[in-house]
């Protein structure tokens, strides 16, 4: 039986198979931890060929949080058959999230609604978006990961996003990465291995 499962949600436009080489390496990393990468239900906007968790298709501060709402039956029914399929539906609290940008909303979203009280979220170059009615558990642990070069996110979306979640009895860690823009990269991702080792492996800081 797997130690835990990491479930990686992709960026908007983009697919579950851009993490091939991401859940290649932490396979070999974390081999007694499970992996899935979903692609989003629906078909990008603007490429037929990429996915979205929502459509960013005329998106406005003013309309982005209605989106997130009605997108999350089709997104918790993603999670839950990816959960299912690895048998953890009894154990949500060996499950973490990994989000890159319009996955990051939504795994934030999941969490701070209290739907889904998983261990923790990673959230890379994403944005707290959703409605204030949190209800959030307060054991699930949030790593937050911004580049301060990013042109998509703006970097106080991050400040904003852990202000919110301390004050709501989260335990937030936020990591600025300098000179990172709109992306993943090796620091970054170490840092979310580290964070998932701490919460699904610990004791296993053998390196």
């Amino acid at each position: 039986m797997s130690a835990g499962l990491v479930i990686f949600l992709h960026g908007v436009g983009s697919r579950g198979a851009s993490f091939a080489p991401l859940l290649t390496q932490w396979g070999a990393d974390l081999p007694t931890i499970a992996l899935a990468a979903p692609d989003a239900p629906f078909t990008f906007d603007l490429a037929p060929d990429g996915r979205q968790w929502f459509s960013i298709k005329g998106v406005t501060e003013a309309n982005r949080t209605e989106r997130i709402v009605a997108a999350r039956q089709a997104f918790d029914d993603t999670l839950r058959s990816c959960i299912s399929e690895a048998g953890f539906e009894n154990r949500l609290d060996q499950v973490v999230l990994v989000g890159f940008s319009q996955g990051s909303i939504m795994a934030l979203d999941a969490v701070v609604s209290g739907r889904w009280p998983v261990a923790g979220v990673a959230a890379f170059s994403g944005r707290l978006a959703s409605p204030p009615s949190y209800a959030p558990s307060t054991e699930t642990r949030i790593l937050l990961l911004h580049g301060d070069a990013d042109p998509i996110m703006p970097l106080q979306e991050v400040h904003g996003a852990a202000q919110i979640m301390t004050t709501i009895g989260m335990t937030v860690t936020c990591d600025i990465l300098p000179g990172v823009g709109h992306t993943l990269t090796s620091s970054g991702i170490t840092r979310a291995q580290e964070f998932i080792r701490t919460l699904l492996l610990p004791g296993s800081f053998a390196s």
